[in-house]
């Protein structure tokens, strides 16, 4: 077995684990807080945290998080299996569904374009 190969998979198990473990911490978090917010967006909470005070830097866990990202699809699979179960709803309100599905895309992507952008200018101003 090749040295190499041996190292980068220990490295994608711990990053793997990481990414678990405040995937978990958010799910055990959100069920002792009772709050309605889902364990993962709170475990994605705490990642950002962690990057944002410095403890872990984002290239740490690249290979990890690359890996989880390009089998993304396999995530989503369950989900749209579970639209065959409503065939009926689909045919008689999708046109609905879908017109909230973009509009409420459209306007997520327009303000994250507008809070990038103030968060470039304030940060622009702030290092002048």
């Amino acid at each position: 077995m090749n040295a190499a190969f041996l190292k980068k998979s220990l490295r994608l198990l711990a990053e793997l684990g990481v990414l678990l473990a405040l995937y978990l911490l958010g799910g055990l978090l959100a069920g002792w807080l009772d709050w309605p917010i889902p364990g993962g967006v709170i475990g994605m909470a705490l990642l950002l945290m962690v990057f944002a005070t410095g403890w872990v830097k984002p290239a740490t866990l690249q290979l990890g998080a690359g890996l989880l990202m390009a089998e993304m699809l396999l995530f989503f699979i369950p989900a749209l299996m579970s639209l065959l179960d409503y065939g009926t709803l689909l045919r008689d309100e999708g046109w609905r569904i879908l017109l909230v599905i973009g509009v409420s895309t459209l306007l997520v992507m327009l303000v994250t374009a507008f809070t990038v952008e103030w968060v470039c200018r304030w940060s622009m101003r702030h290092d002048a």
